[in-house]
């Protein structure tokens, strides 16, 4: 399948290989994994990234290139790459500070073996005993005619472009969104249609959530409630919505907390119950409110949720139980709506100053304030 992003690896083949390009495009799977996950390279931030995956390859082709195994010596006598030194890689790279260790571990070869279903090999290598990897030689040397070529320095090629074309398109997000700072008591109406592109089910995750907490935040701001221990003592407090983590970062957390009702919210773009039913026993069955990337009726999402469950589970009283943990689905509608009440009371400008601050942290140019 070619996208925008495939001239962009045709013409880093065209530059290592000359006429044998399209040869090494044809026979290398590696290469043509790639592509698959580069598609949303040129649709600009709003695409969802893909950075996990990539970077498990990344980062043992490094250790590979680092050894000088594309040149010489016999990799199959290599010990392996550990564990640790390459999740901390991982890790330093671009967008990839809160990388869990899926990738590593499973998730790219059974995404592998989806795309390839007939091929013989597998992209990484794992020991569980020692915790060491390799990187399948085979997908890396490419027979053409008479010549053996070595992919290995093109693979990084490859996800360095797509890694800094993602990069310029967060960078002129955020600059686009700081130009709608200037605008947004004179133009507001093109800052509302702004944040409105933003809740749609193609935007990036992370995104996503930036957004829903920017809205939600000031939705719930202005409203108050009165606590107490003492019937003639009561506090009055605003609601405030806190973000309790970095977006999408599949660390088993809660993405939003609010306070004092302590109500919680988690952010998703699946309907596969078990999601759902997961982060509910992650709470223990606390009460939890779901975000959801989807614009299908709520009623219909819950009646899906519900159905597919009693699917799974012979026991009615077991899906009963869970679905009541389930305090609130708040769709892509409700959400839009949400923002339309914040912006009555006089938040537009306090939502797209979150949105700027929420995605500088999370795309990671907190640091670059003084060039804007």
């Amino acid at each position: 399948m070619e996208h925008s992003f495939t001239e962009n690896i045709k013409q880093i083949l065209k530059q290592e290989f000359g006429k044998n390009a399209e040869t090494v495009f044809e026979k290398s799977l590696l290469i043509q994994y790639l592509n698959e996950k580069t598609r949303s390279a040129n649709r600009g931030s709003k695409a969802r990234g893909s950075f996990a995956n990539l970077y498990a390859i990344y980062v043992i082709i490094e250790d590979y290139i680092a050894k000088n195994y594309h040149k010489k010596g016999d990799y199959s006598a290599y010990e392996g790459a550990l564990f640790s030194i390459l999740f901390a890689r991982q890790r330093e790279l671009p967008f990839g500070s809160k990388l869990q260790n899926h990738a590593l571990n499973n998730r790219v070869n059974s995404e592998f073996e989806k795309f390839f279903p007939t091929s013989e090999f597998k992209p990484i290598i794992h020991d569980n005993a020692t915790n060491r990897y390799w990187l399948n030689e085979n997908l890396l040397k490419i027979q053409v005619g008479k010549k053996t070529f070595n992919i290995a320095e093109t693979i990084i090629k490859i996800i360095d472009e797509y890694v800094r074309t993602k990069q310029d398109a967060f960078l002129h997000f955020v600059k686009s969104c700081e130009e709608l700072q200037k605008i947004g008591t004179t133009r507001p109406e093109k800052v509302e249609e702004f944040i409105i592109g933003l809740l749609a089910p193609n935007v990036d995750a992370r995104l996503f959530e930036i957004v829903s907490y920017s809205i939600l935040k000031y939705y719930y701001h202005n409203q108050k409630i009165y606590w107490g221990f003492e019937i003639d003592k009561l506090n009055e407090e605003n609601l405030t919505l806190y973000k309790t983590g970095r977006t999408n970062a599949n660390d088993g957390g809660i993405d939003f907390v609010m306070r004092p009702l302590g109500k919680f919210f988690q952010v998703t773009e699946t309907l596969d119950f078990k999601k759902y039913f997961l982060d509910i026993d992650k709470i223990q069955k606390y009460p939890i409110s779901f975000i959801i990337k989807s614009t299908e009726n709520a009623e219909d999402i819950l009646q899906k949720i519900k159905d597919n469950a009693n699917k799974t589970y012979s026991i009615a009283a077991i899906v009963k139980k869970y679905m009541a943990c389930i305090e609130e689905v708040i769709n892509i509608s409700i959400l839009t709506i949400r923002f339309q009440k914040a912006v009555k009371q006089g938040y537009l400008n306090n939502i797209l100053d979150e949105i700027v601050l929420q995605s500088k942290v999370e795309f990671n140019y907190e640091e670059e304030d003084a060039e804007f």
